[in-house]
């Protein structure tokens, strides 16, 4: 299986590797790749607690409040933001307080088929709303739309937090580092 999973990545990747700023990472930095059977799942199988108030959805609107919250998070994300349709966020009244891109990645050879995979992509929550499992409950959310939208699999690129996301029942495919694959 770990075969297909490497090919699965370098279909959804190719030469990924070969960039410099992923060869320069230190070796030390691993990072995962988690893979959701949409069919499996269900947003009703787990239960998260969130603040009275929050409320999810797409980001319509002025996409300068959607920028200024991804900013403080990770102001180098700032620029994937130009498409406030794929931004599924959580919302403290109007104030953006979570958010993350709904990627559509495409249709990919994986388990002898052709399936189509999307999943949640640069996923933040602004500092002073995080601990409150808002974030967990809006990927919980965004997973729901791609299933919905008839999607085989939810991917997680490129993440320390597999376990955050296996809360959702997202597992870890494969580990890397700058070098190429570990374990």
């Amino acid at each position: 299986m770990q075969s297909e999973y490497i090919d699965l990545f370098n279909q959804l990747h190719p030469h990924y590797f070969e960039h410099s700023f992923i060869r320069n990472m230190p070796d030390e930095d691993v990072y995962e790749e988690m893979l959701l059977d949409l069919h499996t799942f269900s947003a009703d199988d787990v239960e998260i607690a969130v603040p009275e108030g929050i409320t999810f959805g797409f980001f319509s609107g002025d996409i300068e409040n959607l920028r200024r919250a991804v900013a403080e998070v990770d102001d180098g994300w700032v620029k994937y933001y130009n498409n406030p349709s794929h931004a599924y966020c959580a919302f403290d009244g109007e104030r953006v307080v979570s958010f993350c891109d709904v990627d559509e990645m495409g249709t990919f050879r994986f388990g002898g088929r052709d399936v189509k995979i999307g999943g949640p992509g640069c996923v933040g929550t602004i500092p002073s709303y995080r601990k409150r499992g808002i974030g967990l409950k809006m990927v919980q959310g965004a997973t729901q739309v791609l299933k919905d939208r008839g999607y085989d699999y939810g991917y997680i690129h490129y993440t320390g937090v597999g376990p955050w996301y296996a809360k959702l029942g997202y597992r870890v495919i494969l580990r890397w580092n700058g070098k190429g694959f570990v374990d």
